[in-house]
């Protein structure tokens, strides 16, 4: 399996991650599926009345100097490391 394949195969996954996943865990899952499927950030930083939106931008800013390659393994580790949280708890 490539990783293109792989890396869709986590992100389906990673939609059935349990309610209480910590919001800092998906923020990192957002900044690396976006920098995976997007690139560099290419849009500006939402303003201090958007919260949600300023969280989820700091976090694909923050993985900015990632390839794609590298977000993509990045996040199929993630995802791995919260199922298998997941599944001991």
């Amino acid at each position: 399996m490539g990783l293109k394949e792989e890396f869709e195969e986590h992100a389906e996954k990673a939609k059935t991650l349990p309610e209480n996943t910590s919001n800092e865990n998906k923020l990192i899952l957002y900044g690396l599926y976006k920098q995976a499927t997007v690139g560099p950030v290419n849009t500006s930083r939402p303003g201090l009345f958007n919260p949600k939106d300023r969280a989820k931008w700091d976090a694909w800013k923050a993985v900015e100097g990632k390839s794609q390659e590298e977000a993509m393994n990045d996040y199929i580790t993630k995802v791995k490391q919260l199922q298998e949280g997941a599944a001991a708890a």
